[in-house]
């Protein structure tokens, strides 16, 4: 199994508590240049809040989308947006990645902004 495999054998097993919770899920797409964040609905089906630094207005205002700095804006940015939906408990899904530099930023920026998990 390579690192690949492994990562996505980790992130469906999260899925898999997370939809039996029934819980709203905030999941964390990153890549070497970008990185954005959903919030979905329980029955995983609906996007409730989305931010992602591919985003017209942000592309301007970050100059570098695959550092912590944007993971920082990009948190704050989706749990504005789904605290404005009436959104403040999620479940975390970090798609298999280790908790660890820009999946924390954006944590931790999403929690400073209202999001509870």
């Amino acid at each position: 199994m390579n690192k690949d495999e492994s990562r996505q054998r980790r992130a469906r097993q999260t899925r898999i508590r997370i939809a039996e919770a029934l819980a709203n899920r905030l999941t964390v797409i990153r890549s070497n240049t970008h990185i954005s964040a959903q919030v979905y609905s329980p029955c995983g089906t609906k996007v409730v809040a989305a931010a992602s630094t591919m985003e017209k207005e942000l592309r301007q205002a970050i100059k570098n989308g695959g550092n912590a700095e944007a993971a920082k804006q990009i948190g704050k940015l989706v749990a504005e947006r789904a605290v404005k939906a009436g959104i403040v408990d999620v479940a975390f899904d970090r798609s298999g990645h280790r908790y660890h530099g820009r999946i924390k930023a954006l944590a931790e920026a999403a929690r400073e902004a209202g999001l509870k998990f």
